[in-house]
């Protein structure tokens, strides 16, 4: 809830309105007037709280400790979600052997952190009008985790490179 969605004392549009007081108990429905004066006798503020229902919903409450529980709910909210890292690991059709493995050793690495990993084929030239060897080394890299981690996206080629997106087995999940 951002600072301009708030309606607070004369911004509120309403004439009737269902007022509930600091200590939270239903004073009723009472008109607009009513609530602001009800308000400015406590020396708070009213604020419309569900500007949608069926008379509004509006509270007497003060301003500032109002925009520090949002704030304070919306924090809370943040530090419960997870964040999904996706790492990239980019490959060509002309790779070595050598080189594959040393890159599945950090896909490995990352799959074991909990991360997703996308690969991505390098196209070029001819290879984008048939992008089959692409298509062929995404079908041997995704082989050599496929103990540790499953296909999310099957491979497609995407501009010049040729992508599938991997993620880890959920037992390994941190």
């Amino acid at each position: 809830m951002s600072k301009e969605e708030v309606l607070i004392n004369e911004q509120i549009p309403f004439k009737e309105v269902r007022c509930i007081s600091e200590a939270g108990e239903q004073l009723g429905i009472l008109s607009n007037e009513a609530a602001q004066r009800l308000a400015k006798e406590q020396g708070l503020d009213l604020i419309c709280i569900s500007p949608t229902a069926k008379p509004p919903v509006c509270k007497i409450v003060e301003y500032g400790k109002f925009r520090y529980q949002i704030e304070k709910k919306l924090k809370e909210s943040k530090k419960k979600q997870k964040q999904i890292e996706v790492k990239e690991i980019k490959l060509s059709t002309q790779i070595a052997q050598n080189d594959i493995n040393y890159k599945i050793k950090h896909a490995r690495e990352f799959f074991e952190e909990g991360k997703h990993v996308k690969f991505r084929v390098f196209l070029r030239g001819r290879e984008l009008q048939n992008p089959a060897a692409g298509f062929e080394m995404l079908q041997r890299v995704c082989a050599m985790v496929e103990d540790i981690a499953h296909t999310d996206k099957e491979p497609k080629v995407e501009g010049k490179y040729a992508t599938a997106l991997m993620i880890p087995n959920n037992k390994l999940k941190v």
